[in-house]
């Protein structure tokens, strides 16, 4: 039973037959898998797979952009689940000679709803994607911000580097109600204090990953930014696209 379906990327992907052995190189991706009934078909993940908590019983393919290639070999899978910026296109490219692998590439909150779909129809839990998509769409629906605050989201230190337009972080930063103050640029930019302070954002918001803020980096930025509002926030909420979205609203309510 051949099948053709098409990536985000637009690449034709052809499947032979129905899908009984996955591998997941995206830890959100691999949550939402398991959330649509897909636990015993998932059979390799990456060391950054967190969630849920039975994932840690599955085989480890190394990390996002140091995969295992050996060990994925050895799974024999029927199709591998990727994305653009998470995974090196020299490892994509190597696994694509092989299997099938479909590339995820998402910006926006629509990106996301497009993707769990997509791979529910892959995957054949066309229902149980719609479902929770569904229900995702109408928590996010129903959130209505209180403020409209201009902030600074930073994901990394020495360098300092904050989000632009074209990512998803910054599609999630207007859902919670923020103003990116780094909106006319793209995807990670560099910046510094001086930068930070000449936009003049009413918030710093201090990403828990890719790297990890702490309460003492708080403290330093709000002796250094002393007319910004500093504070620590959970990055898998503004980073995580998929099942990580039900936990949005009840977030976005609590910064506020």
């Amino acid at each position: 039973m051949e099948s053709i379906h098409t990536d985000m990327l637009g690449r034709k992907m052809v499947l032979i037959k129905p899908v009984k052995r996955i591998v997941s190189l995206v830890p959100s991706v691999t949550e939402f898998l398991f959330d649509i009934g897909l636990e015993n078909e998932v059979v390799g993940v990456t060391k950054f797979c967190k969630y849920p908590a039975t994932v840690s019983d599955k085989v480890k393919v190394g990390g996002t952009k140091n995969l295992n290639l050996d060990t994925i070999n050895s799974l024999s899978p029927d199709l591998i689940i990727a994305n653009k910026e998470e995974n090196e296109k020299t490892a994509i490219d190597e696994l694509q000679k092989k299997y099938p692998v479909w590339v995820g590439e998402v910006k926006t909150v629509d990106d996301a709803f497009a993707m769990m779909n997509s791979l529910g129809v892959l995957t054949g839990k066309e229902e149980e994607a719609s479902n929770l998509t569904r229900e995702i769409k109408n928590s996010l629906d129903a959130y209505r911000s209180s403020t409209n605050l201009r902030a600074c989201y930073l994901i990394w230190k020495k360098p300092f580097m904050t989000v632009g337009e074209d990512t998803y972080i910054h599609a999630m930063m207007e859902k919670a109600g923020f103003i990116n103050v780094f909106k006319d640029r793209n995807r990670y930019p560099m910046t510094d204090l001086d930068e930070i302070k000449a936009l003049e954002p009413d918030i710093i918001l201090l990403s828990s990953e890719p790297y990890f803020f702490k309460e003492k980096d708080k403290e330093e930025l709000e002796q250094l930014c002393p007319t910004q509002s500093v504070k620590l926030v959970n990055g898998e909420i503004f980073s995580w696209y998929g099942s990580r979205m039900r936990l949005a609203s009840d977030y976005f309510k609590s910064l506020f």
